[in-house]
C-alpha cells in the first residue's frame, strides 16, 4: 500500500493509507467503480492490515475512513455472492468458513486497533458497509448520505457482526427497526437516531473529518489510545472489569512526561507540548 512517506499510492491498492504531519491518517476503500464493497478477499485483507499498520504506526494520533468515488461502501459483492465466487459456496460448511475466514476477521480488527478511527461517510453506506461504519468510534455524514441495514431484504442476516455492532450504537429498538425492515434512512434520521454525530455538506465532509480529528491528535497519543481501549472493552465487560482495567491504566498514565507536562501547562496557564512520552 502506497504511503505519505513513500510518495503516490498504486491505483490498484484497495486501501489507501495517507499520514499527514499531525499525525491524522486517511484510510480510503479505493474500489469506487464497484461502490466499495469489502467482502472481497483483498479488500479484507487490505483493511485488516492498514488497521494493523494503522495500530503500529507511532506517529499516527486518529485516523479517517472514507470511500472513494459515490459511496462509503455497498457492503457485499452481490454479483459476486450471484455467480458463487464471493463468500457464497454451495456448500453451507464452506461458506461458514468463508465468513469467518473472510468479513468476520474485520470487527475483531477494528477491536484490535487502538487509534481511534472516524468515519467520514460519503454516498451510500448499505449492509455491511453501515456495520463498517458502526465498527468505527465515531461517524460523520455528507447531506446526501443514505444508510440501510439491508441484509432483510436479500433473504440473509448481518453476517458480519451487525447485530452486534449496530445495537451497540443506536440502541436495540433502532437497530431492529433498520435490521427488520431493511429499510434505508437519509442522513437527517441516522443523525437524530445517533448513527452519527455529524452531518455536514457533502463537499464539507472530509474537512470536517479532519477538524474532528485535530481535536482529538492534539491530546496525549497513550492517553487517547487506552482511553479507545477502554471505551472498547466497555462494550463487552461489566464494571468491575473495567474499573480494574483504568486502576491499570492509570497507574501507567501517571508515570508519564506527557502526563506531567499537562499538569504542569494547566498549572502554568500556558498551551502543552506533548512528545508522546
Amino acid at each position: 500500500m502506497g504511503t505519505a512517506e513513500q510518495g503516490e499510492p498504486s491505483v490498484t491498492d484497495p486501501i489507501l493509507y495517507d499520514r499527514d504531519d499531525d499525525g491524522i491518517v486517511t484510510l480510503t476503500l479505493n474500489l469506487p467503480e464497484k461502490r466499495n464493497p469489502i467482502s472481497d478477499e483483498s479488500v479484507v485483507d487490505g483493511l485488516e492490515a492498514a488497521l494493523a499498520r494503522l495500530d503500529d504506526d507511532r506517529q499516527a494520533r486518529v485516523a479517517i475512513l472514507t470511500g472513494a468515488g459515490k459511496a462509503f461502501s455497498s457492503g457485499g459483492d452481490l454479483k459476486a455472492m450471484k455467480d458463487g465466487s464471493g463468500l457464497r459456496d454451495p456448500s453451507p460448511v464452506r461458506t461458514r468458513h468463508n465468513y469467518k475466514r473472510g468479513i468476520q476477521r474485520l470487527p475483531l480488527a477494528f477491536a484490535a486497533c487502538e487509534v481511534p478511527i472516524i468515519a467520514a461517510v460519503n454516498g451510500f453506506a448499505i449492509g455491511a458497509g453501515c456495520d463498517l461504519a458502526c465498527m468505527c468510534d465515531l461517524r460523520i455524514a455528507g447531506e446526501g448520505t443514505k444508510f440501510a441495514e439491508s441484509f432483510v431484504k436479500l433473504g440473509i442476516i448481518p453476517g458480519d457482526g451487525g447485530a452486534w455492532l449496530l445495537p451497540k450504537v443506536i440502541g436495540h429498538a433502532k437497530a431492529a427497526e433498520m435490521a427488520l425492515t431493511g429499510d434505508m434512512i437519509d442522513a437527517q434520521q441516522a443523525l437524530a437516531w445517533g448513527l452519527v454525530s455529524q452531518v455536514v455538506p457533502d463537499d464539507e465532509l472530509i474537512d470536517a473529518a479532519k477538524i474532528l480529528a485535530k481535536r482529538i491528535a492534539v491530546n496525549p497519543a497513550h492517553a487517547v489510545r487506552m482511553t479507545r481501549r477502554l471505551l472498547w472493552e466497555a462494550k463487552r465487560s461489566d464494571l468491575a472489569t473495567i474499573l480494574e482495567m483504568s486502576a491499570a491504566m492509570q497507574a501507567v498514565s501517571h508515570t508519564t512526561a506527557d502526563h506531567d507536562e499537562a499538569v504542569d501547562a494547566f498549572i502554568e496557564k500556558r498551551k502543552p507540548v506533548f512528545k508522546g512520552d
